[in-house]
């Protein structure tokens, strides 16, 4: 079977030992692993990985072969490189990636990222008859049908990291620091890093920002003797980023001086942690399975532990409910949400 894989969209700490692995479950099938760099535009450029592994096909195409992945465990990043693509966002591009497809008579694809990534799978499964799996290598744990992506346990050690040391500089200064993490609409990362953390707040999309109500929170903290505070706040909260949730405690009579930390990037790079490692290993061995027993259009997860598969339909579905719904309040971020509040006093 002639596979060709990519990353798409945001890099995230795991993709590169998923990579691994797929090449390695794939040999023992005897398949063909063509990597194609910069994933939708380089499908579209026709820009494949020159690697070592040769094909015995009329034509030839560069293959990756399985030494060419030794060492990629703990390197973070994709050694295939990723971007995004305006072009296969449009009718034509993805018509012309058929083409291409079919040109070098692919038989499936296997494709590494988050929901933008996987929505474009799903749209290039209803227009190609090969054989199609995504897997969610994102930090931001946004996609439904897998209880973790690929990245997001890297990713909260790498917030929880800078808060310990953040916590340093608060403490010194009687200070309150407000860190602004990624996530998108999913408010998993920010929750995870909180609790973490010892942090005193946290805001989510999947609750609502009550800007007096954390004030009166603030003013009983410092009656207790409190000197420090730490908040994280999700990207994409319903009432601003970190800047702008500061400027309203202010307006609001905060007693505590306050600055912003915004980590932005910093949380896709890194060692990948050992719980990405395995769960990308298990994933990557996974897709593999999936293919050989002519599964398609279908992200491949875990669930309560175990190996699984959704439709891409519903994978790409928005994970979180609008805030302050029966649904949002019932997630796992708002759920860790009012277990901070527990703790914070």
């Amino acid at each position: 079977m002639r596979i060709g894989v990519l990353c798409s969209g945001g890099d995230a700490p795991g993709m590169n030992p998923c990579l691994r692995a797929i090449v390695r479950a794939g040999a023992k099938h005897k398949d063909e692993i063509v990597g194609i760099r910069h994933g939708y535009r380089g499908l579209l450029e026709e820009e494949f990985w020159q690697g070592q592994g040769q094909s015995e096909s009329p034509d030839a195409i560069p293959l990756i072969g399985v030494r060419e992945v030794s060492g990629l465990t703990n390197r973070g990043g994709s050694f295939l490189n990723s971007s995004r693509c305006l072009e296969f966002q449009t009718a034509e591009g993805r018509q012309k990636a058929v083409s291409i497809l079919r040109k070098h008579k692919f038989d499936a694809l296997i494709t590494i990222g988050g929901n933008g990534t996987l929505s474009g799978a799903r749209d290039l499964g209803r227009l190609w008859e090969g054989q199609i799996v995504g897997l969610p290598g994102t930090i931001d744990n946004d996609l439904l049908g897998t209880d973790y992506t690929i990245g997001f346990g890297t990713a909260v050690h790498t917030g929880v990291d800078a808060i310990d040391k953040l916590r340093d500089t608060a403490g010194s200064h009687d200070m309150m620091f407000l860190v602004e993490v990624m996530g998108r609409h999913c408010g998993d990362l920010a929750a995870y890093v909180a609790l973490a953390g010892g942090c005193e707040l946290v805001a989510t999309p999947e609750t609502v920002t009550d800007i007096p109500a954390i004030v009166t929170s603030l003013r009983q903290f410092r009656e207790r003797g409190k000197r420090s505070i730490i908040m994280v706040v999700a990207e994409g909260d319903e009432f601003g980023g970190a800047e702008t949730i500061m400027k309203a405690l202010k307006e609001a009579g905060s007693p505590f001086e306050m600055r912003t930390v915004v980590l932005g990037h910093v949380m896709r790079g890194g060692v990948p942690a050992p719980f990405d490692r395995i769960l990308a290993t298990r994933l990557g061995c996974h897709a593999i399975d999936v293919l050989h027993n002519g599964g398609t259009g279908v992200m491949a997860g875990v669930v309560k532990g175990r190996l699984s598969v959704a439709p891409l339909d519903e994978a790409v579905k928005p994970k979180t409910a609008e805030t302050g719904s029966e649904e949002a309040l019932k997630s796992e971020a708002a759920t860790i949400t009012r277990l901070i509040d527990r703790l914070s006093v």
